[in-house]
């Protein structure tokens, strides 16, 4: 084994620049809710791999059915024929889904369900243009981060992108150019009134083939997406014959509290996407609609080399089941409830700029100022950068947490099994680096 300063300076070297890190590290192993470095550091994960790691990493119960399930089958291609594990996770997740959504297709990554997806809506309805929404994140490849819009960097220098994608505004305030104070309804409102513009402006409904909209919106913020906005699209879609699609690639597997985001509205889409937390690390992703919706496809239409991967379906299965025996959305109740009274009780002490604290379950967010609300003496424009350096900071100090969106905002991903000393030694990290940052700030200012 190098010493963990040849590694990072190898990878340094050899690995592809375009590839981001929070920190020029090398993980060695993950174990529950903590990650250690070659170098030997210890560091409390808030990241979950980007919300993939739901049950902490190398959960015993799931690491044991993947490599159960290496000794039996690893690829059985789906093509080929039917295996077992692809059908047994079916069986596994029917219990949980929205009633009549029941035909299901596992592929890889979160991006390539969307994009399948998009393929779905496009041949049910036999029209071309997808309506996304402002701040969305769908993933790298060529159809879904056309349809991305959480910042320039994923497209930039990369046109021509996939046609026949139009935007319309999300209910976030910051994004809407209204204050963090403004009547949801309000929001709402002028949300949907948008929407019914660019359907008449730029996209007619007998064009349109599908609106697609993260429950809570990821990487443009971590804002959960209001009930009446959701509601209000299923009435667009219903009047029109628009596919209505929910990406819960980020928001599902009881992130948010419930098993999938969509819950806290009670709004069921035509097709469902999904991905990350559902195999705690093993590549898998899917999308569900009815069977009558999912028909319209020929076969042949679906398919890919490693999609519905057997070992990563035996892992889903585990991942099922210990949602159940370990009751894990009590724990994300309990810890939610923890997680946002510290919160908001950093949010009261004004020298810390906090605008927002935001989220649901175990998917939360913090914003620290804003053009719109910052205090009076201190510029805004003192702020930018600050979400980086709290997250920078952290992982100096023994807390991997990052930060999203092109607003400064921190969002908060643990594990959704991690425990009330755990969450306790990662706020205390937290608050302590937030005290110092904006000391910083605010000394400058």
């Amino acid at each position: 084994m190098q010493a963990s300063a040849e590694l990072v300076a190898f990878g340094q070297k050899h690995v592809a620049k375009g590839l981001n890190h929070l920190i020029e590290e090398v993980i060695q192993s993950g174990q529950g809710s903590y990650v250690t470095m070659s170098s030997g550091r210890r560091l409390l994960d808030f990241t979950c791999g980007i919300g993939v790691t739901n049950l902490g990493h190398c959960h015993p119960k799931v690491s044991q059915a993947a490599a159960d399930q290496c000794l039996k089958m690893v690829h059985a291609q789906c093509s080929i024929a039917y295996h077992e594990p692809y059908l047994e996770l079916i069986n596994c997740l029917l219990p949980v889904m929205p009633s009549g959504l029941d035909s299901f297709f596992f592929w890889n990554s979160g991006a390539e369900a969307v994009e399948q997806a998009i393929k779905v809506a496009r041949q049910a309805t036999r029209r071309q243009n997808v309506i996304v929404m402002q701040g969305a994140y769908h993933g790298r490849t060529y159809g879904a981060m056309s349809m991305t819009r959480s910042k320039t960097i994923y497209t930039e220098a990369s046109a021509p992108l996939m046609p026949g994608v139009f935007v319309t505004p999300f209910p976030y305030w910051h994004q809407a150019g209204f204050p963090p104070n403004v009547d949801e309804k309000t929001l709402v409102d002028h949300c949907l009134h948008q929407l019914k513009l660019v359907l008449s402006q730029q996209s007619a409904p007998s064009d349109t083939a599908a609106i697609l909209i993260e429950t809570v919106i990821g990487e443009g913020g971590y804002v959960p997406a209001p009930k009446s906005f959701l509601e209000g699209l299923r009435r667009v879609c219903d009047e029109h014959g628009i596919i209505l699609i929910f990406d819960e690639v980020q928001c599902g597997f009881g992130r948010t509290g419930k098993y999938f985001a969509l819950e806290w509205s009670g709004v069921k889409p035509d097709l469902m996407v999904f991905a990350k937390g559902i195999a705690n690390g093993f590549p898998l992703s899917g999308i569900v609609g009815s069977k009558s919706l999912m028909d319209k496809m020929k076969p042949g239409t679906m398919g890919g080399t490693y999609a519905g991967n057997a070992v990563s379906c035996a892992a889903a299965i585990a991942c099922a089941k210990v949602m159940q025996e370990e009751n894990i959305l009590q724990n994300v109740e309990a810890r939610s409830q923890e997680l946002f009274a510290a919160l908001h009780k950093l949010k009261e002490d004004s020298a810390l700029q906090i605008s927002d604290v935001r989220g649901q379950g175990l998917m939360v967010a913090v914003e620290f100022g804003s053009e719109l609300h910052s205090a009076a003496d201190t510029p805004a424009a003192s702020l930018k950068g600050v979400a980086n350096k709290i997250s920078t900071q952290c992982a100096e100090n023994g807390l991997l947490i990052l930060a999203t969106s092109v607003f400064e905002v921190i969002r908060f991903i643990p594990p959704l099994n991690i425990s009330k000393e755990e969450l306790l030694v990662g706020m205390g990290i937290f608050e302590k680096v937030v005290r110092n940052v904006l000391s910083s700030v605010n000394t400058k200012a």
